[in-house]
This record gives structure tokens, sequence and C-alpha cells, in this order.
């Protein structure tokens, strides 16, 4: 649900959530599009193309910087219930290549899946060991 926050309108969730962690000073994020094997999807990039665009406009609406949008967030298309793009890169999409981010200390890195994403792409933050 799209909405006016000023005037108290009802906001989608992932709208909201996006505009908290950025709130929260997040510093990693990772968007996975999921149901990729749905009807309204049916594993088309033009699909998938729509809604990272969408996705990306929206993050850049909430707060996050564009240029860390398109350059460290990877979105991932991916199907929970067939366990598309989560572990290996799946033969339903073919014509996804994966994409090359750069994460936050500035390594490149080139994700296919949810578990590279999780595994290599993210970093652990900064502890202080001296702190109590």
């Amino acid at each position: 649900q799209k909405g006016d926050h000023k005037a108290g309108d009802i906001q989608g969730q992932t709208r909201q959530h996006a505009r908290l962690l950025n709130l929260l000073g997040v510093k990693q994020l990772i968007v996975g599009v999921n149901k990729m094997d749905s009807d309204t999807a049916g594993y088309k990039q033009d699909r998938y193309n729509e809604i990272r665009d969408e996705m990306a406009s929206m993050l850049v609406k909430v707060g996050w910087k564009k240029e860390f949008v398109e350059q460290n967030v990877p979105v991932i298309p991916i199907s929970g219930w067939i366990g598309d793009n989560l572990l290996k890169k799946s033969e339903n999409m073919a014509w996804w290549k994966g994409v090359d981010v750069k994460s936050q200390s500035g390594k490149s890195h080139h994700i296919e899946t949810l578990q590279q994403a999780l595994n290599d792409f993210v970093e652990l933050p900064g502890r202080n060991d001296d702190a109590p």
C-alpha cells in the first residue's frame, strides 16, 4: 500500500522497513525479489527488472543514497518456495548472470545466490573488545 507519510496514510511494509533500516543506521542491505515462480512473474527478466528498478527508486525516496543503492545493494531474483537462487543458481532463470556489487569495505563481489550474498558480501561489524 502506498501512501503519504506526512498525511498519515498507510505505507507498504517494505517501504516502512526500508525507511526504518536507514534510520537505524544499517550499513548493509540485500534485496530479494521473491516469488519469481508465481504466475505473475513467471521467471521473466522483464518482471525482475521492473521490481528491481521500483525497489531502487523506493530506497532512494525513503532516504538511502542513490550511489549506495546502485553500487552496494544486490537485488537477487529468488523463489523461496522452489529454492531458486537461494543456495545454487537457478536453471529456471537462465537470463540471471548475477550482479556485481561492492561490500561495505569496498571489496568487489559477484553475487548470484542469496547464500553467496550472506556468506561473501555481508561483513561482520567491528566490535570493541575492551568495551563492557
